[in-house]
């Protein structure tokens, strides 16, 4: 279980924080292997990074604070250059197994992608990268002078694209990823998300 995440992506060092050792066992299919072999990892340039163990209750209040329907059913594995938080869904199945959702704090949105945690590295992540993690846009952030966020950053949106911001460049900073999220979390309880 994967092998083809870890072959298609780069570890990015400098980007990277260690993996404190602190992580709670769970039951779900794939989540302590990922964690146990990737928890802190930052991967392409800050494009996809993994949750360590000791962030998971910070990560899934974060979830439930913004998008209170999933509060108690998601369980966080990671998240990406945009702050965009992936979990499972423990009320959702793929294959037999919890289904990856993506929560948005820019758009206010939760989009379920067909996938369980191993198919999500394994295949989405390696076939359309660019989808799953707006791979595109986050090269055009970067030539255009962006940085890679660290990983207690993102790069978010000044205005929420919810709030009628605009998917471009020009909406884009980058921010603390706790501060990011409170801001939008908040934004969105009060947009009715």
């Amino acid at each position: 279980m994967f092998e083809a995440f870890q072959n298609s992506f780069l570890r990015d060092e400098a980007l990277s924080v260690d993996n404190d050792g602190v992580a709670p066992q769970s039951a779900l299919a794939g989540w302590n292997e990922l964690i146990d072999r990737f928890g802190g990892g930052s991967f392409g340039q800050g494009l996809y990074r993994v949750i360590r163990g000791s962030d998971l209750d910070a990560w899934n209040e974060r979830v439930a604070n913004a998008f209170p329907a999933f509060a108690g059913r998601v369980t966080c594995f990671g998240f990406d250059w945009l702050g965009r938080a992936l979990a499972v869904d423990a009320a959702r199945l793929e294959g037999g197994e919890p289904g990856v959702v993506l929560f948005e704090p820019g758009t206010g949105e939760a989009l379920e992608i067909p996938c369980s945690i191993a198919t999500f590295h394994d295949e989405e992540l390696i076939d359309y990268a660019d989808a799953a993690l707006a791979g595109d846009f986050h090269e055009a952030w970067l030539s255009n002078g962006g940085s890679a966020p660290r990983h207690d950053q993102c790069v978010g949106y000044r205005k929420p694209l919810f709030l009628g911001g605009d998917d471009d460049l020009d909406n884009l900073e980058l921010s603390d990823i706790d501060v990011y999220w409170h801001l939008m979390g908040q934004l969105i309880a009060r947009a009715g998300g």
